[in-house]
């Protein structure tokens, strides 16, 4: 695992400009309890998933799974491809991203300026195709020699990747924090920080957050727009959602979700993805029910300029009837309130 806490001032590659990325206080209780943001969009490619990415390379080539001259596959959503691609251009790896169009355009842009040879399941359809894809990954790199399906739902070094947030949320806070609260897709993200930040302080209480539709917390299960997050129906729930360090799972809707993002962009001058708008939501709902003088950590996964063609889009919104002024006008209003405190 690279130690992003003692990063050199100077760097050489992009991936080295991983972590240390900062907490930002979105809103308060009257009894003193806080809500900070961990804001991951401050990675390269704007995601917290260039920290695993690294980490199952780096793994990988350990191992010896992976040599010069290798190629790289995985089926992705997008932000573990971007990461991907980072790393696969820093040590001339040729990296094939098994995609749907249910990823955010600039996601699959972002890949193929990087060199990426994306392969897409369905190319004329945007629903998510999270098993197909990963079939088609497994398949193809199936029996061939110098090549690695990285397999990030199933991947120890997922998590792995992760235990520096956890870290940075220690050193950052001395160790002050009750609450973590983040998305859960392959739980590397939200189970790998908390694995490491319970080290230092035990009795944190992990909450994870996931799209309604989603099943990883239970039924039932339908279609969802919040992307890189959840299990969708016919998906199997990832090894590294691990339920015995999450001790409450809740569900948010997309319209809920998309709201909180587009309220907070316009509130607070900042771009969160949709999924973090999930998150965002479910915090900002408990924050005044807890205890005085907690603080409560959000895991912010990625920011929102890649999401301009969907979240932030009226036209697209409208289109799958998620566009509600009046949630969003919600959300504006508890912001404000909380954010006087």
């Amino acid at each position: 695992m690279t130690d992003t806490l003692n990063r050199p001032p100077v760097v050489s590659r992009i991936s080295d400009l991983i972590g240390y990325t900062p907490l930002f206080e979105l809103a308060g209780a009257d009894n003193g309890a806080r809500l900070l943001l961990k804001l991951e969009m401050f990675n390269p490619t704007g995601s917290a998933k260039i920290r695993m990415a690294r980490q199952m390379i780096d793994d990988a080539e350990a191992r010896g799974e992976l040599r010069e001259g290798g190629h790289i596959i995985e089926s992705t959503s997008g932000n573990t491809g971007l990461g991907l691609a980072v790393v696969a251009a820093e040590r001339g790896y040729r990296f094939t991203a098994v995609v749907d169009r249910h990823a955010a355009a600039d996601k699959l842009r972002g890949m193929k300026a990087m060199g990426t040879e994306l392969v897409y399941v369905d190319a004329d359809s945007d629903e998510l195709h999270t098993a197909a894809r990963e079939e088609l990954a497994e398949d193809m790199a199936r029996g061939k020699d110098n090549t690695f399906f990285t397999e990030q739902h199933n991947n120890p070094s997922n998590a792995v990747g992760y235990y520096d947030v956890g870290r940075e949320i220690a050193q950052a806070l001395d160790n002050r924090v009750d609450i973590l609260i983040g998305a859960v897709g392959t739980g590397g993200g939200l189970c790998g920080s908390a694995r490491e930040l319970k080290k230092t302080v035990p009795g944190l209480t992990v909450i994870g957050v996931e799209p309604k539709g989603s099943i990883a917390f239970g039924p039932p299960a339908h279609d969802y727009y919040q992307s890189g997050t959840g299990t969708p129906e016919g998906a199997t729930i990832g090894l590294l959602v691990d339920y015995d360090l999450i001790d409450e799972g809740a569900k948010v809707g997309d319209v809920q979700a998309f709201a909180t993002a587009r309220a907070v962009a316009r509130h607070c001058g900042l771009l969160i993805g949709g999924s973090a708008g999930g998150v965002v939501h479910e915090a900002l709902a408990r924050l005044p029910h807890l205890a005085p003088d907690s603080v409560m950590v959000a895991f912010i996964n990625d920011g929102g300029e890649k999401y301009m063609d969907t979240v932030f889009n009226d036209d697209w919104m409208n289109a799958r009837d998620l566009l509600d002024p009046l949630v969003e006008a919600e959300v504006e209003e508890t912001l404000i309130k909380l954010r006087r405190n």
